[in-house]
């Protein structure tokens, strides 16, 4: 199955309003990481859609993790970023978290900093190539993506 309506067939899961902030969060981190390549994961918690240089999830630098409710921004070495405003939540070795409320995160100051620090510190993407999405995994569990 082509992969834009695999992940359409995940997005429709969700409430019609997620739905539209999962799409346009899609829409944005294409136009901000042009050649990045699109990792997908419809996991049990969470439609996770992560961005990187390559199809390997070691190259993957930020996350849209899409709930039945709201959305997050991760960033995969968000441990290793100067956070000096403590915008990201976690306390893992690794992973740090972002709540997205709305797109308009994206622009603030602060976000834009940590996203050029975990850019700057992350396999290069090569902003020639083309974007592509690809769907790694499908669990055959999962919670619901509507709110009850």
């Amino acid at each position: 199955m082509d992969a834009e309506l695999q992940i359409e067939g995940f997005i429709a899961k969700f409430s019609d309003p997620i739905a539209a902030e999962i799409r346009a969060a899609r829409a944005e981190m294409r136009r901000r990481l042009p050649g990045a390549v699109e990792l997908v994961y419809d996991n049990y918690n969470a439609l996770a859609i992560g961005y990187g240089a390559s199809e390997k999830l070691a190259d993957v630098v930020f996350s849209i993790a899409c709930f039945p409710g709201w959305l997050r921004l991760f960033f995969f070495r968000g441990a290793e970023l100067d956070d000096p405003e403590g915008r990201l939540d976690g306390a893992g070795a690794q992973v740090r978290s972002l709540k997205l409320p709305t797109l308009a995160v994206l622009d603030d100051p602060a976000v834009q900093v940590l996203m050029a620090q975990a850019l700057a510190r992350a396999a290069p993407i090569n902003p020639a190539a083309p974007s592509r999405s690809v769907v790694k995994s499908i669990s055959a569990k999962q919670r619901p993506r509507r709110r009850a």
